[in-house]
């Protein structure tokens, strides 16, 4: 398995508790593949305006969203390799395109305006205009968790996820410290995601109907958004 630069798929999400995932993971490592990566540490820096106006438009649910980042995989040095990443979801469809670059280009790209040599394909183009678009985008949080993912046997573009210790940061907007950070998750808790291009297969819904394991709406940067938001307000009253 290698890395893709463009998705086109369904992102369905699922709290499970760690019972369930000891249960459910007996029955994905019947039909998956963990990928060649196993258990990896992911880092994200998300990108929002100063009035936050990608995070609170997502929020509000809307029929089209999109959000831009970055992201390494473990912790990353100036000459590691990352990706910039634009996410847009339309009518619970989801596109993400992505390209590659060290993160010291990335980052003197992201923050400073300055063009990485050779990027002049049309992603890199999308990833110009989106940042003409939204005024003032500046690192905004860092995202950490780690995955385990796995693929289809018979599909491999079917891939299931297994994120845990999802933690969020405002402070240290790098990608190279180690991660850390405010826990999203209740403890033995992890989000599953599954990520299909056609319909789900029946193995796995019949598994997690018997487990009971249902669909919910979650967002990473939403949910570390409204606990910071959480966090100012409980600051404010402790002042009052």
């Amino acid at each position: 398995m290698s890395y893709q630069d463009t998705f086109k798929r369904v992102e369905i999400k699922y709290l499970l508790s760690a019972s369930q995932k000891r249960e459910l993971m007996k029955t994905i490592k019947k039909h998956m593949i963990l990928d060649q990566y196993g258990r990896t540490t992911i880092q994200n820096i998300y990108y929002d305006t100063p009035d936050w106006q990608l995070i609170r438009t997502s929020l509000e649910k809307p029929i089209y969203k999109e959000k831009l980042r970055l992201r390494s995989y473990g912790t990353a040095d100036p000459g590691k390799t990352v990706f910039i990443e634009i996410k847009k979801k339309y009518d619970g469809v989801v596109y993400k395109r992505r390209t590659s670059a060290t993160e010291a280009e990335a980052m003197a790209y992201l923050n400073h305006g300055i063009k990485i040599a050779g990027h002049v394909d049309q992603i890199s183009r999308e990833i110009d205009y989106f940042k003409s678009f939204y005024k003032g985008l500046k690192p905004a949080m860092v995202i950490s968790y780690e995955r385990e993912a796995f693929y289809g046997m018979e599909d491999p573009d079917f891939r299931v996820t297994f994120d845990e210790n999802i933690l969020w940061r405002e402070e240290d907007l790098t990608l190279r410290k180690d991660a850390y950070g405010n826990a999203i998750l209740n403890p033995g808790q992890c989000l599953m995601e599954v990520k299909a291009a056609a319909a789900m297969p029946m193995w796995l819904t019949g598994e997690m109907n018997r487990l009971g394991i249902f669909q919910t709406s979650f967002s990473k940067y939403g949910r570390a958004y409204e606990m910071k938001l959480m966090n100012e307000y409980t600051k404010a009253e402790r002042r009052a």
